[in-house]
């Protein structure tokens, strides 16, 4: 068989919520996961950007760091970085081809790509690894660490065949993720989850540090805000990600930084200015064209796409606001598209480029009446183009509801990103 040719064979939609494959497969390469040190970020929504920004101020601080994401835009090897290059050809087969020899039969693509992005950091000697988590935490094929801070960005009712239908039965997955004597940092808002997290830490020996008590985020000058945190206050920051949302983000992976200074990874203040600044995190509120504005964005559950449509409300201007809107079909469609109704002008319902994605007809029938304009279009490519060519200068288009419409839409405008 030749290299990689077990790796394509690999279904993207099985889902293992189960260790055993994954501890085996690291078992069997030498565990490469305790070569370095490592912040693992969980969550329901902007556990991707609390990453890259955690990643980001690491990096400008003089740290080689690894960064593995999920999932991703439109190449594979996206979900593996360091210092903000993906990983390259070679060492994807490389590490491929040691996986492949060792691969249990029932690996999936998400198992794999995990174990690849472990072997690399390994190999290339990074300082710092920050993992998202995949899906939930305590059965995620990425919960094999032993992580220096353990981030739970947010927690809101999300894939609840998998981890439950209560929020608390969910924090519970989500919290699996923590290991004795470390750190988490949080931002969860329900007074329930956040003393069963306190709970937990508490019987593991982990310290707790919470959004709004802790520390906290106050915007200052227009485009600037201000982090106070457990010792360290620094003022005049700006991000270029938009959303209020990303600014409370933006404090979980100052908190996390700051933990980390004490324990032997130094940021000054200038490479957290720098970190903030200069990060890059594709696919969120991303403008991709002008005239008409073109936004993609990865909102794919209630709770993202809730804080989408305030931003589009209170961040951008525009004369008619239309969606091309597509979904995988284990989401709660049916509130997102409440969300999006509520302050479309017209809507193209579409199919992503996802073998889970949801019939766009479903959710067409959802809207009523003859107020709004709603229409299906099952190519992506082709709603995107509709989208352009019905809308005036004046108008912004977004394109929202999974990542993989994004990755769709990166490659429809391609050679026009901002």
């Amino acid at each position: 068989m030749t290299p990689l040719m077990k790796f394509h064979q690999l279904k993207e939609k099985v889902i293992h919520l189960q260790l055993e494959t994954m501890t085996t497969l690291l078992g069997r390469i030498g565990n490469p996961q305790n070569d370095y040190r490592t912040v693992h970020v969980g969550g329901t929504n902007g556990k991707g950007s609390v990453a890259a920004l955690v990643a980001s101020m690491l990096g400008e601080g003089g740290w080689t760091v690894g960064l593995y994401t999920s999932p991703h835009l439109v190449d594979q090897r996206e979900r593996i970085r360091i210092d903000g290059r993906m990983i390259d050809g070679r060492a994807f087969t490389a590490c491929g081809t040691v996986l492949e020899r060792h691969m249990p039969a029932d690996t999936t693509y998400f198992e794999f790509m995990t174990a690849a992005a472990f072997l690399h950091f390994s190999r290339e000697k990074v300082d710092m690894a920050v993992i998202e988590v995949g899906l939930g935490g305590r059965l995620d094929a990425t919960n094999v660490l032993s992580p220096e801070v353990t981030v739970i960005t947010n927690i809101s009712r999300e894939h609840e065949s998998f981890l439950g239908g209560r929020l608390v039965d969910i924090a519970r997955e989500k919290a699996g993720i923590l290991k004795g004597g470390g750190d988490l940092v949080t931002g969860v808002s329900q007074e329930k989850v956040r003393s069963y997290l306190e709970k937990t830490c508490n019987e593991k020996g982990s310290r707790f540090h919470r959004l709004g008590r802790d520390f906290q985020v106050r915007s200052s000058a227009p485009g600037k805000f201000t982090y106070r945190g457990l010792e360290r206050t620094i003022g005049g920051l700006s991000l270029p990600l938009a959303g209020r949302h990303q600014r409370r983000n933006a404090a979980l992976a100052l908190c996390t930084v700051e933990i980390l200074d004490k324990k032997g990874f130094p940021v000054d203040e200038e490479a957290v200015r720098r970190g903030l600044r200069e990060v890059s995190w594709p696919g969120r509120l991303e403008i991709l064209r002008r005239h008409p504005t073109v936004v993609v964005d990865g909102a794919h559950n209630p709770a993202a796409v809730s804080s989408l449509v305030r931003a589009l409300r209170q961040e951008f201007q525009y004369d008619r606001l239309g969606f091309v809107f597509g979904v995988l079909g284990d989401k709660d469609f049916r509130t997102m598209v409440k969300h999006i109704q509520s302050v479309a002008d017209w809507i193209i319902f579409t199919r992503p480029g996802n073998e889970r994605a949801l019939d766009p007809e479903v959710l067409r029938r959802l809207i009523r009446g003859e107020d709004m304009p709603a229409r299906v279009i099952e190519d992506p490519g082709e709603a995107c183009r509709e989208a352009l060519k019905g809308a005036s200068p004046g108008d912004l288009v977004c394109i929202a509801g999974s990542l993989y419409l994004v990755g769709d839409a990166y490659r429809i405008f391609s050679g026009r990103r901002e």
